[in-house]
């Protein structure tokens, strides 16, 4: 390895000041208005996965007509919805401790913590109607995604009624809420919005998927252990559980019901929809609603309700829910099948009212009746008007948060753990065929092959001139493209690839001029996600932060089609295109910001790529769990489980003998490596990669 000192190279430094080629040679869009919607073809490229995945679903469920058919099916979901969440982990002790007791209205509350896992503390509420003796039935209920958790005063009102009506009721606080969040600031606020509660579990969650676990894991074995807490209890009949809860309680309380055979009666409310219909409307939600590969294996969100055929189902909705109603009608009627087919077509029933995304009295009642019914527990399904405690009544913990309180494990801590257990250090000794073998595997990479090349016109320039092209993509979009091309050309062709687009490069007296002019042909790309292409993300959501979003990250993991696998094939095009129009010239790669593991794992795969440079770019995915503070800009060029195989250091050993330069290199919070972290990270061996501080050199070692 060769260790650079800051260099700067006199006319040949890269001046990204000066002033700009004009703006009409740079935009190729604009020319073609036909293909002026292209910011949103890198969702729409994924959808189009989805859509496909789903189809093929559909097929097979419409085929499916006996009883043998449908549990043959049900055999199926279960295991794969085992491996979309993960493998839970062993059962310890939970070690329960009441902190205290409530009383009024003629409703008892025990105020507890347990563990879900060691040092991992569910703070929780057991509620129960005072005085009663015989054996109770019990509803675990999950709380949405408000940060008070179960003390908002409409969780309440369903709650205190369940209590009324002769219900325990456990209520717990998810991760991320109630006493359970875990991301403070040195002021003592809160890192995320009371009014954003998912980013509690988007941020960390990302973190989680990076080691290859859906975060969804840990809420269900919360709930799952819950109902452990509930069997310990000698007022509680374990034969008559019941789970419910609304948004993302829905959610849980829909995974819970699937994954825990224990739970007799189930009513989701405001979740359930067709993932054809969500990803048509509102797109992927926060880290706790995606399943890891749900879609790629055969699975919508009508597997959770059909797998608990013929147990009692109520789906809960609304008309204007943001989770579409017509998706809810279409997976109840498909889930009536089973239902009919295992004879308990009246055990699976469905609820709507005219709302938005909240609970309403209509459908509260309906809930109640029934968990009466299904739970053997009669009587008024009336929705009474019960005064709710205060936050501070419900207070489980000293300080009102675990961490503080009991200095609890995170889903960070837990995510660094499973982190140990990967060790990408073997895939340095993995053959290069055996880890491009991995990397397709676990990307979704498909090789494309190049269709459609749409000339888009030529600006003469001293010395050279500026070509626009459309390439089209591995979907249905086209990337905008401008090639550098000298009248005096070398054999030589350099592809620069910018995360923040082509336009920096371009810059009058910017890299791609001064290579240019120095003989070499360079082409600058927008990949999908970049300068003209850059609005690729669906605006705001669960799942926002920082101004970054990860909602099509997200879409990628449901489809396992990654985005640093389209960007890859985009990129294979790309090499395809050069040697279609300049023949078997040589050609070097530039990666440059969050692209630069994109632009890696593609030279690894493209033989036509002879040297790398990577500049300003993400060290290790490793670095991403390292602390708690990261930046969510990196994380879209992530593969998730990658580091349970490989890491970039990894991908840069395997390129020997291609040459490799590095600038720039930083860490998952974007600081700077030092010279010695960076001798440790890129053995000394590995005499094909060449690291400086600066990017001064580029130029130069661009024109070796």
């Amino acid at each position: 390895m060769k260790l650079f000192a800051p260099t700067l190279l006199a006319g040949l430094c890269l001046n990204l000041t000066a002033s700009a080629q004009a703006p009409d040679e740079l935009s190729v869009l604009p020319y073609w208005k036909y293909y002026n919607n292209q910011p949103g073809a890198l969702y729409r490229h994924l959808c189009e996965q989805a859509f496909g995945q789903l189809a093929a679903r559909k097929k097979l469920i419409q085929s499916l007509k006996t009883q043998q058919d449908w549990q043959k099916r049900q055999t199926l979901v279960r295991q794969k919805l085992q491996e979309a969440i993960g493998t839970f982990p062993e059962k310890t002790p939970l070690n329960p401790v009441v902190t205290g007791k409530v009383e009024r209205d003629g409703i008892t509350v025990e105020k507890l913590y347990f563990e879900s896992m060691p040092n991992y503390y569910v703070t929780a509420a057991l509620f129960m109607p005072a005085g009663k003796r015989e054996k109770l039935p019990a509803i675990v209920f999950c709380s949405g995604h408000g940060a008070p958790a179960f003390r908002s005063g409409v969780y309440q009102q369903m709650v205190l009624n369940y209590a009324r009506k002769g219900f325990a009721v456990l209520a717990f606080d998810p991760i991320g809420q109630g006493e359970r969040i875990q991301y403070g600031k040195s002021d003592g606020g809160k890192r995320f919005s009371d009014l954003k509660p998912t980013l509690e579990h988007s941020y960390p969650g990302a973190q989680s998927f990076i080691v290859g676990v859906a975060p969804a894991l840990y809420f269900i074995w919360d709930g799952i252990r819950a109902v452990d807490y509930l069997l310990t209890r000698p007022e509680i009949d374990g034969t008559r559980i019941g789970v419910t809860g609304r948004s993302g309680g829905g959610t849980q309380s829909a995974y819970i019901a699937a994954m825990d055979p224990r739970i007799r009666a189930a009513a989701p409310e405001c979740y359930l929809t067709t993932y054809d219909k969500l990803l048509r409307s509102n797109g992927p939600q926060d880290a706790e609603q995606i399943l890891t590969g749900m879609l790629a294996k055969g699975l919508d969100l009508g597997d959770l309700v059909e797998v608990r055929a013929p147990r009692p189902t109520l789906m809960v909705t609304t008309t204007r829910d943001m989770f579409s109603m017509d998706g809810a009608r279409e997976l109840f009627d498909e889930a009536q099948k089973p239902y009919k087919a295992l004879g308990a077509e009246a055990s699976l029933d469905k609820v709507e009212d005219d709302a938005g995304h909240a609970s309403t009295p209509k459908n509260r009642e309906a809930t109640y009746a029934f968990f009466q019914k299904h739970l053997q527990n009669p009587g008024s399904s009336a929705d009474e008007k019960i005064p709710p405690f205060s936050a501070d009544e419900l207070k489980v913990t000293p300080t009102g948060n675990v961490f503080t309180s009991l200095k609890s494990e995170t889903l960070l801590s837990l995510t660094q753990k499973r982190a140990v257990s990967a060790a990408p250090e073997k895939a340095i000794n993995m053959p290069s065929q055996s880890l491009i073998k991995q990397i397709i595997a676990s990307s979704g990479y498909t090789p494309p092959k190049l269709e459609e090349v749409i000339f888009s016109g030529k600006f003469p320039h001293e010395g050279y001139d500026l070509e626009r092209y459309l390439v089209k993509g591995p979907g249905a979009y086209y990337l905008p493209v401008v090639w550098f091309k000298p009248q005096q050309a070398t054999n030589n062709t350099i592809v620069y690839i910018d995360s923040k687009g082509k336009a920096a490069a371009a810059r009058k007296g910017g890299v791609a001029e001064q290579l240019v002019r120095a003989g070499y042909n360079v082409v600058l790309p927008d990949l999908s996600g970049a300068g003209e292409l850059a609005n690729a993300a669906l605006p705001g959501g669960d799942s926002q932060i920082d101004s970054t979003s990860l909602n099509l990250w997200f879409a990628g993991i449901l489809t396992q089609k990654s985005l640093v696998a389209v960007r890859m094939e985009e990129i294979q095009l790309l090499t395809e295109f050069i040697q279609k129009k300049a023949g078997t010239t040589p050609i070097s790669a530039v990666g440059v910001g969050t692209f630069v593991p994109d632009v890696l794992h593609a030279t690894l795969l493209n033989p036509s790529i002879g040297r790398l440079a990577l500049l300003n770019g993400l060290a290790t995915y490793r670095s991403l769990l390292e602390q708690e503070q990261y930046l969510p800009r990196y994380v879209p060029s992530v593969v998730a489980g990658a580091i349970t195989t490989y890491d970039l250091p990894d991908l840069v050993a395997a390129l020997a003998p291609r040459k490799v330069w590095l600038s720039g290199v930083v860490n998952g919070s974007g600081q700077p490596m030092t010279m010695s972290e960076l001798e440790t990270m890129y053995s000394k061996k590995w005499k094909h990669v060449s690291v400086t501080g600066t990017s001064d050199a580029l130029v130069e070692w661009l024109m070796k």
